[in-house]
């Protein structure tokens, strides 16, 4: 199993970013697939979360109404589109299959 997130970077607060985590490994489209965000010295945090064929979703309150989670099945990738950021989604974000399977991160700065 592997999953290899990418689409993080540095924005301002109010902007958006797309990240994307690649699957491999594994029956992707039989998963129900997730994104946490870390921040350095807090545990993880659950942002989101998408059924196997993409018909439910689930979101923190603190991201609901802004961030989006979506998956294409026939490339294995799950995406977190993120807008209208704020300071405080500065985290390392995650993709994970089930909470066992879990990706390097890509970090995400949200800063002026």
């Amino acid at each position: 199993v592997q999953l290899v997130e990418s689409g993080g970077g540095l924005v301002q607060p109010g902007g958006s970013l797309r990240l994307s985590c690649a699957a491999s490994g594994f029956a992707f489209s039989n998963y129900v697939m997730s994104w946490y965000r870390q921040v350095p010295g807090k545990g993880r945090e659950l942002v989101a979360t998408i059924t196997s064929a993409g018909d439910s979703t689930n979101y923190a309150d603190s991201v609901k109404g802004r961030f989006t989670i979506s998956r294409d099945n026939a490339k294995n990738t799950v995406y977190l589109q993120m807008n209208s950021l704020k300071p405080e989604d500065t985290a390392v974000y995650y993709c994970t299959r089930r909470g066992i399977f879990w990706g390097q991160g890509t970090r995400v700065t949200v800063s002026s």
